[in-house]
């Protein structure tokens, strides 16, 4: 199955990309990744998106349709993959349908008030990196972390003023994309509000594997 992942910052997309391609045996295949591989490899499309990422601008598209055709190209990706956080616009999905034909679009549909309470609920800890949650998973001891004792702390992105801003360019950019995959018969929507396990069974009910 070829799936393109869709959900806004908070959805919990990463993590259950990751639970599915496991289970499903297909590579997940996000553009952060592809950007990392193709720069540490310095082939010369790596060593222009270093250039372009080291300058503060953003990578063109054509440049990212360049990179997703190749990884697309590769052996494990020949009997289906997972992009995640690509395409990101419609003349990127337009592109990626002149490379290969999607089986579905996933769209895990959550509601922005969620996203709010889950991600400006976050907390790490300055000391080992662990993640905790105020409301779903707090430490026993408040603002210390449960392993090393150290403070926890509430990193920029997941205040609420920047987690808002997220969501607006995710809205505005995305939008179209779930009409656009909508009228080719291609989206599927699942509630990503449950916990993962429940999340993951509605996708399991609505793409059995062979």
């Amino acid at each position: 199955m070829k799936f393109i992942f869709l959900g806004p910052p908070g959805a919990g997309k990463g993590t259950l990309a990751a639970k599915v391609a496991e289970e499903y045996k297909l590579p997940h295949i996000s553009t952060g990744d592809i950007f990392r591989a193709a720069i540490k490899n310095q082939t010369p499309l790596g060593i222009k998106v270093k250039a372009i990422i080291d300058s503060g601008a953003l990578v063109s598209d054509d440049i990212t349709i360049e990179l997703v055709k190749d990884r697309l190209s590769q052996d494990d990706a020949q009997n289906g993959f997972i992009l995640d956080g690509f395409p990101r616009t419609i003349p990127q999905a337009e592109a990626l349908a002149g490379i290969v034909a999607i089986d579905a679009a996933v769209n895990f549909d959550i509601a922005d008030d969620a996203v709010i309470e889950r991600l400006s609920g976050r907390r790490v800890c300055k000391g080992c990196g662990k993640n905790y949650h105020v409301k779903f998973m707090p430490p026993k001891k408040d603002g210390l972390c449960d392993d090393c004792n150290g403070e926890l702390y509430t990193r920029d992105d997941d205040k609420i003023e920047s987690i808002k801003n997220r969501l607006v360019v995710y809205r505005k950019q995305t939008a179209p994309l779930i009409d656009y995959y909508r009228s080719k018969n291609l989206l599927t929507d699942i509630d990503a509000r449950p916990a993962t396990e429940a999340v993951l069974a509605e996708f399991r009910t609505k793409f059995p594997l062979k």
